[in-house]
């Protein structure tokens, strides 16, 4: 890969009154015990009215016969955690589209990999990224992909400008030991959710042996 995400480097951190894509709020509200109170968040301005979420989040599965079935992971450089992270492929919701739309979309940008948005989250409940800081949401959404359909023969991600991601397949199997193995050898970090959901799978699986 040309352009690695641990190539980046973080120059200087200075402060931001309101951003574009960003923007701090002070929340006044009274907690349950009747007293004033305040609260300091961040605001996401790209939610849509179609869909009422900011993003998506994706579980791009890997099917081919005969075989395992294996995750599609990306890594890149998140200024804010001035490291490479692993996370799930994700993306935000353009104006108007679906959220299985942009499943598939920002899967083939991100990766290179085709598939088929099988179930989402959000037609049950909304999701919360991180519910101590912002009110970002976000929908999972399930995405199936073929290694059989030729398209997905030699994956070629659209990456928008500025986007550096590493690309790589992790077993479901064995994922948080992967996941542990890849931090432990590259020095990267993971995505909490990806994490929690590695983590759900191997307490699962322990409770089936």
């Amino acid at each position: 890969m040309s352009n690695s995400p641990y190539d980046a480097k973080i120059k200087s951190i200075e402060a931001l009154d309101q951003g574009k894509w960003i923007q701090t709020r002070k929340i006044n509200y009274i907690d349950p015990a009747g007293r004033e109170r305040v609260w300091e968040m961040a605001v996401r301005t790209t939610r849509t009215e179609t869909t009422g979420l900011d993003a998506v989040s994706i579980f791009a599965l890997l099917k081919k016969q005969g075989q395992p079935n294996e995750l599609v992971l990306v890594k890149q450089f998140r200024p804010p955690c001035e490291k490479v992270v692993i996370e799930m492929p994700a993306g935000l919701i353009d104006p108007n589209e679906s959220v299985e739309a942009t499943a598939e979309r920002e899967l083939i940008e991100e990766t290179g990999y085709h598939g088929k948005a099988t179930s989402s989250s959000h037609q049950a409940l909304t999701m919360f990224s991180d519910p101590g800081l912002t009110n970002a949401n976000m929908a999972l959404v399930t995405v199936d992909v073929d290694l059989d359909d030729p398209k997905n023969q030699n994956p070629k991600a659209e990456n928008d400008d500025g986007e550096f991601i590493e690309v790589f397949t992790l077993p479901i199997e064995r994922l948080l030991q992967g996941l542990q193995d890849t931090c432990q050898k590259e020095g990267c970090v993971v995505d909490a959710r990806l994490y929690h959901f590695a983590a759900g799978i191997d307490v699962a699986r322990k409770a089936l042996q």
